[in-house]
């Protein structure tokens, strides 16, 4: 049985995390920024020095690739991301990437002609500091011009990280990939949360991946002098924002079991100690694994936002659909993990990632590995050595099987 290079995979991973490194042992590699854009040299550079060929497409994708021994066969992705969300953990995207080029260069190095090219690749912007899946909805053909238009992080922000990236907005619908051309997607992750260290698994096969939605409220009131204006005559705009982030809670909680939502900024206007909030906006996102069960969500955080005595604005800035991964590939990665001994346990993600935007057009899977105490998104984020090479070895297990089944 083939095994990746378990010394090479820590130091290249050792190497990677000295680029946008935190003094709090984490990285801010934010999406095309000096950091980021730094680690993606390093991606080719050690892909090139292993005798791999090397491509950019027009959405800023970086990717590795072992060719197949016939000509215009279809491609095999394993992959993940190198950017980071601000002050982050050294594992997000960064394991998944280094093991993808591990596992070519395994593949390579044992000599083995496959009946698929294999491609490591490292998506634009998966956290979204600017738009969020960028590179992968692009390769898919989903990247809307509404997107573009009304990005996340900001319009000015994303025209500003495509000229740093050297990618040209005009072109980027010019990065969708003919699925005829794919044989499928893997990507190995951290978990991101406790399942898998809680139930003693050392892989988790990911079932699906859960939906979410933002929006923008803003509850409008009156600002009044916080001395003179008598409690029972005022319209706290703030108040209003903190009782409508308790009930958010509480209703999710109690009637929406299994589902989450998160209040995650207030800010209010005009934001001084002796002047009563006159407008306070508020930043909603909620999640869960189906359609219905989301739109159900959906409708009870707004009816409660609107239940609060004052109006209320509300803007939708996000829709992420759920999404169900491939059954084949996720045979594909029990069948691996079964074959290396390994205790394996079927989860959702309740994060999202590139592999959403993948199995919109071939079949995609997702193997995660522990991480100690759920944490992510944080400079504490861990995963032990030992979980890293199981998921390495996996997902080289799993993309070989996959690519035979291509014969």
């Amino acid at each position: 049985m083939l095994h990746v290079d378990g010394e090479r995979l820590r130091a290249d991973f050792d190497a990677l995390g000295t680029i946008g490194a935190t003094s709090a042992g984490g990285v801010d590699r934010r999406a095309l920024g000096r950091a980021h854009l730094a680690a993606r040299a390093w991606f080719l550079e050690r892909a090139g020095a292993a005798g791999l060929k090397t491509e950019i497409d027009a959405a800023g994708n970086h990717s590795a690739v072992l060719p197949a021994p016939t000509e215009g066969a279809p491609r095999l992705l394993l992959g993940s991301h190198l950017d980071s969300v601000v002050d982050g953990g050294r594992y997000d995207g960064a394991l998944g990437v280094v093991a993808a080029l591990e596992a070519l260069r395994s593949v390579r190095d044992a000599g083995l002609a496959l009946p698929v090219a294999l491609e490591a690749i490292d998506f634009t912007d998966e956290e979204g500091t600017l738009v969020g899946l960028l590179g992968s909805r692009a390769l898919a053909g989903t990247l809307s011009a509404e997107m573009l238009a009304s990005p996340r992080g900001g319009r000015e922000a994303l025209l500003a990280g495509l000229e740093r990236g050297g990618i040209a907005e005009s072109g980027l619908a010019t990065a969708e990939r003919d699925p005829r051309t794919l044989a499928g997607y893997l990507e190995l992750h951290i978990e991101q949360g406790p399942v898998l260290e809680r139930a003693g698994a050392q892989i988790g096969v990911v079932t699906g991946i859960a939906g979410s939605r933002s929006f923008r409220l803003c509850f409008g009131g009156d600002a009044a002098h916080a001395g003179t204006t008598p409690m029972d005559g005022r319209r706290d705009a703030g108040l209003a924002a903190a009782r409508f982030a308790v009930a958010a809670h509480d209703r999710t909680v109690s009637a929406h079991s299994g589902c989450v939502a998160t209040v995650g900024s207030i800010e209010l206007e005009p934001g001084l100690f002796n002047v009563v909030p006159g407008r306070a906006r508020v930043a909603l996102e909620f999640r869960a694994p189906e359609t219905a069960r989301l739109d159900a969500l959906e409708a009870d955080l707004l009816a409660l936002a609107r239940a609060q005595g004052l109006p209320v604005e509300v803007e939708a800035v996000g829709d992420w659909k759920p999404c169900a991964l491939d059954e084949g590939v996720r045979t594909a990665i029990a069948d691996a993990a079964e074959a290396l001994g390994l205790r394996a346990k079927e989860l959702p993600s309740w994060a999202g990632h590139d592999a959403e935007s993948l199995a919109a057009v071939t079949p995609s899977g997702m193997i995660f590995v522990p991480s100690r105490a759920g944490v992510s998104h944080a400079p504490g984020e861990h995963t032990a050595w030992e979980d890293c090479v199981n998921g390495a070895n996996v997902l080289l297990g799993a993309a070989l099987r996959l690519a035979q089944a291509h014969r």
